[in-house]
């Protein structure tokens, strides 16, 4: 095991931003697709750390070592997944050292361990692993106990750091968990921030522009941001300290001011999904579905909840679909075979290239039908006429009147 060395050569720097390299020729012609980006940039960004770029590179090295030094210019931290293998288009080493002006040498004891590593499996070491054995001055070597690939901490000479860990996602994330991250949380990592999640439904991504207000959406801090998610329309707030006010207290204030507005649509908070919300409105109490013409997309929503008592799924256009053509008297009789306090009824029908998707649901004597219009027909329609239901159902459980039957 190469034992860790932490040799700053200046003051330290705070790492508030960063850019992410992944390398790869397989990347970038859609062999392979990089999954580390993606993880690393929600990690990071988790943690206060602005990112400003992710870029895919091929196995180039006057490329890769030009984006290494590029990144080394504009950002505290860069972060390089891939290329650190025995073979010759793995260049990750050479970009770094030439971006840095250093020349990379064998370590002995990386060597030692590599050998010793293939000495185990009774295997010789081919001499191009002896690559793997490289560092340069400003470089410790990261563990890699999934591999033979050792990945590199570099404390760069103005004060900001280079990783460099290993493609394969086995590899990486293990490494980044228990090895860097530490270490970047040591360094100094990120910024004071506060971020808030609001889940909506019943509202499309275009008209929140009009709700929250052009203002916002582009302020600097905080900022607010829309993502159309496949349950929901997300809103994500996030705030950074400014002057003598927190983070949090910046976050406050910009919820206060947009709760008004969010509060009407919105059913969950930060990562919590439809099985959540559903179930905090259930409050002990059990649900039985029928869904006809759905394709057993409501099941697939809410069935692995503890609170999904049993579903019964009926293709449209059979003699038992027929059974169900009251679909409030479907949801009362599923609500009484099932034994439980709650019956939803759900159908799903092609209509003008839309999916009219009409729920009745029975909650404890309370029946309530309503037909709606989801976007699409097909699969995208049938999905989103399971969240139609779910939506539906949601807001009849937090209901305190007594709907008529419609």
């Amino acid at each position: 095991m190469v034992r860790l060395r932490y040799r700053p050569r200046v003051d330290p720097r705070p790492l508030t931003n960063a850019t992410l390299l992944a390398i790869g020729s397989e990347l970038t012609t859609g062999a392979t697709r990089d999954t580390n980006s993606g993880d690393l940039a929600h990690a990071l960004a988790g943690l206060g750390v602005a990112v400003r770029s992710l870029q895919a590179l091929p196995d180039d090295l006057e490329r890769v070592r030009a984006a290494i030094a590029d990144a080394v210019a504009s950002s505290d931290l860069v972060m390089v997944t891939g290329g650190l293998g025995p073979t010759p288009d793995d260049l990750t080493r050479e970009a770094v050292a030439a971006a840095l002006a250093e020349v990379p040498v064998v370590d002995p004891r990386l060597a030692a361990e590599l050998r010793a590593m293939f000495e185990r499996r009774a295997l010789p070491m081919p001499d191009a692993n002896l690559k793997q054995a490289w560092l340069i001055p400003s470089a410790t070597a990261l563990p890699n106990p999934f591999g033979t690939a050792p990945g590199w901490w570099v404390d760069r000479s103005d004060g900001g750091v280079v990783v460099a860990l290993p493609g394969p996602p086995r590899e990486m994330l293990p490494m980044w968990r228990e090895l860097v991250l530490p270490r970047l949380r040591a360094r100094g990592l990120g910024r004071d921030q506060a971020v808030s999640t609001w889940r909506l439904t019943g509202i499309g991504e275009s008209a929140l522009v009009v709700v929250i207000g052009e203002d916002r959406l582009r302020a600097a801090n905080p900022t607010v941001a829309t993502y159309a998610r496949s349950d929901a329309v997300d809103v994500r707030i996030t705030a950074l300290a400014e002057g003598d006010r927190t983070a949090g207290e910046v976050l406050a204030a910009a919820e206060a001011a947009l709760a008004p507005a969010l509060a009407p649509y919105a059913f969950a908070r930060g990562e919590e999904t439809w099985i959540d919300a559903i179930g905090a409105r259930l409050a002990g109490r059990s649900l039985a579905v029928v869904e006809v013409g759905t394709g057993g997309q409501v099941g697939t929503l809410l069935g692995a909840a503890r609170w999904f008592a049993v579903g019964e799924l009926v293709a449209p256009d059979t003699p038992i679909a027929s059974t169900h053509a009251d679909l409030a008297a479907s949801a009362t009789r599923a609500r009484d075979v099932a034994g439980v306090a709650c019956g939803l009824a759900v159908r799903a029908r092609e209509r003008g290239g839309d999916m009219a998707v009409t729920v009745a649901t029975d909650i404890e004597g309370r029946v309530h039908r309503v037909t709606r219009t989801a976007f699409l027909a097909g699969d995208v329609g049938r999905r989103r006429a399971a969240i139609t239901a779910a939506a539906e159902l949601w807001m009849r459980l937090g209901s305190v009147d007594r709907p008529e039957v419609s």
